[in-house]
């Protein structure tokens, strides 16, 4: 089946390609900027996506964070605006041609720092805006001029009240995780551009991991006859992942935590509370361990500088609330380790994704209070994960090389 013809439904399952961009007819360019950053084949999902969206066609694209979709909406978002013919348009407030949607500031950010240098490539603007900022500042960058927008919903809607945006010019517009917008409350938000949008001619993007609930309604509303491409992601998500499920003690466990986190570069524990993150923290310190927290009642600027120094290296740990780390890409994460228990096996698909990403391999904990343990086995069941649960202790020489334990079923606890 190739990806060209697949219609709703139709998944592509192993879909391979030693496709180039410029084989995918990116613009020359575009191909020289992502040659210099080292980037020349196209993952599976930009090879599905990007001769659709070249061609105008509104697409749905469902893959997992961490499979490469920025470029596969980006690249043909700018190709597109750049080539446009600019409509008459009043002065005074920004009126891009291009608008993506995604439901955290730190996917702004990350989305932007991606997309701002390919934009220049092409002589367009890109500019991000996201709530926890200066929005007096981002003003200021809209009024120089913006041909492509990265904004969260409510922040649009903050800056479209003040009159200081228009969407009704759109020609491209992309809905990145589009299921976490769901999630988090945002699809007034975004049938609220939808509306401003309806009658002009215009090209909607939608990508997101799942295309149920609220997400497919909105597709059926508001999108054109469009071609859905999948990548299956079961691989990327569970079997290049080594998963351990720990029975350990309430006075251990943060032991246990720190015995991991001192063996590898790069941790991300999730804790379930913004409280919860900052005492994890302290507790973390009071170990040893370098960490920092990203939640959302930290300042915008303490979010990035700790994102800038976990990717950077000189931050071992990065503990966050579900919240703060949705749409988070970062490169090499080894361990991600649940110290609180996710509330379902969506969560945990979500936070595991941290690691294992495009391709690579990763190690993903559970750390379990005796209490926590059917609601482990549930989420195993339900993913079809057959682990056992380990009890352990700080001291267990496994904690130190986790990549290489695998413990049997018949050492589990239950």
């Amino acid at each position: 089946m190739s990806a060209e013809s697949t219609t709703p439904g139709d998944v592509n399952d192993s879909y391979s390609t030693n496709k180039t961009f410029a084989e995918l007819g990116i613009a020359s360019e575009l191909v020289a900027a992502l040659d210099e950053q080292g980037i020349t084949q196209a993952f599976p999902i930009q090879a599905m996506t990007i001769a659709d969206a070249l061609a105008g066609r509104d697409v749905c694209g469902k893959a997992k964070t961490g499979s490469g979709k920025t470029l596969g909406f980006g690249l043909p978002m700018l190709q597109r605006v750049s080539a446009s013919e600019s409509a008459a348009r009043p002065d005074g407030p920004a009126c891009p041609r291009g608008l993506v949607l995604l439901p955290t500031r730190e996917l702004a950010v990350q989305v932007h720092e991606v997309l701002e240098p390919l934009g220049a490539a092409l002589g367009l603007r890109v500019t991000a805006v996201y709530g926890g900022a200066d929005i007096e500042r981002q003003i200021k960058q809209l009024r120089k001029g913006s041909d492509i927008i990265i904004a969260t919903p409510g922040r649009l809607i903050d800056l479209g009240d003040r009159g200081e945006v228009k969407v009704e010019f759109l020609d491209v517009l992309v809905l990145d995780e589009a299921d976490r917008m769901a999630d988090m409350g945002f699809m007034p938000q975004v049938e609220w551009v939808l509306r401003r949008i309806a009658e002009r001619p215009h090209q909607t993007l939608l990508f997101s991991a799942t295309l149920d609930g609220a997400v497919d309604r909105l597709v059926k509303r508001y999108l054109s006859d469009p071609v859905f491409h999948e990548v299956r992601s079961d691989s990327q998500t569970v079997s290049q992942m080594a998963h351990h499920f720990l029975n350990v003690h309430q006075m251990d466990r943060i032991k246990v935590a720190a015995t991991i986190c001192s063996s590898y570069s790069k941790s991300i524990l999730f804790a379930r509370t913004k409280r919860g993150a900052d005492r994890l923290v302290e507790q973390l310190q009071k170990e040893g361990v370098n960490a920092a927290a990203i939640h959302g009642d930290l300042r915008q600027s303490q979010r990035e500088k700790a994102l800038a120094d976990f990717g950077a290296g000189k931050l071992a740990v990065l503990v966050a609330t579900d919240v703060a780390a949705r749409g988070l890409h970062i490169d090499g994460v080894d361990v991600v380790i649940h110290y609180d228990p996710p509330e379902d096996q969506k969560a945990y698909l979500h936070r595991s994704g941290r690691t294992a990403r495009a391709g690579s391999t990763g190690i993903v904990v559970s750390l379990l209070l005796w209490n926590q343990m059917v609601e482990a086995e549930v989420i195993m069941r339900r993913l079809a994960l057959k682990r056992p649960i380990v009890e352990v202790f700080s001291n267990n020489p496994h904690l130190k090389d986790l990549a290489n334990w695998h413990p049997t079923m018949e050492e589990s606890v239950l």
